[in-house]
């Protein structure tokens, strides 16, 4: 099983969940009625594809034991390619984030991703 899931966020986004006191979503989620994560093998391609040019954005790594503790099951779902990804239906408790990383973005817009665990 997955120890760590991945969510991409920008800074604005992070400082509203900060100040509500969970992570609601990004547009996308609240939209989608879930809140869309990424494993460690997914979470750049979902960096390149969605946030390309996206200034400030963060990744949140996120406990999948302790969420699920403190929060909902993780589903896992089909989407890009088939692939299964975790998806969150219920805000993200802040406390399940723990740690984040600032990605700095190069010349042509694709932000570098720190190394991460694979499991």
């Amino acid at each position: 099983m997955t120890k760590w899931i991945y969510k991409l966020a920008t800074e604005a986004q992070w400082e509203a969940a900060l100040n509500a006191g969970q992570f609601e979503g990004a547009p996308v989620d609240v939209e989608d009625g879930y809140i869309h994560f990424s494993t460690a093998a997914q979470v750049e391609e979902t960096a390149h594809k969605y946030f390309r040019n996206t200034e400030k954005l963060l990744l949140l790594v996120v406990q999948v034991e302790l969420l699920e503790e403190i929060a909902e099951p993780v589903k896992w779902e089909p989407a890009r390619k088939g692939d299964l990804f975790p998806h969150l239906y219920a805000p993200l408790p802040l406390d399940a984030v723990i740690e984040l990383f600032s990605l700095p973005m190069d010349e042509e817009g694709y932000h570098e991703i720190p190394p991460l665990p694979q499991e």
